[in-house]
């Protein structure tokens, strides 16, 4: 254990980083889920809309790097355009 006072400040703040990041993550994770498990285009995009709003907001507080949400954002982009029905012309 450690014991100098700025160790035992530096778990503790460890130890509250840790909660907040994985709350974060958990949270990103069932955003990005529901996009991938969406059955119709419309259900799919508006999943879409919620995952990439998280996505920007975890990044924007420190918790994945920018472009980790931005390489993610573009994965689900690109999985409902897929879902997208086909116009006949």
């Amino acid at each position: 254990m450690a014991h100098h006072k700025s160790a035992l400040k530096r778990i503790r703040q460890s130890r509250k980083a840790r909660i907040y990041n994985r709350q974060n993550k958990k949270l990103m994770k069932f955003a990005i889920r529901d996009v991938r498990e969406s059955k119709t285009y419309e259900e799919a995009v508006a999943n879409l809309n919620k995952a990439m709003s998280i996505l920007d907001k975890v990044a924007a507080r420190g918790v994945i790097h920018k472009n980790n949400a931005a390489n993610a954002k573009s994965s689900l982009a690109k999985f409902v355009k897929k879902l997208e029905p086909q116009q006949l012309n």
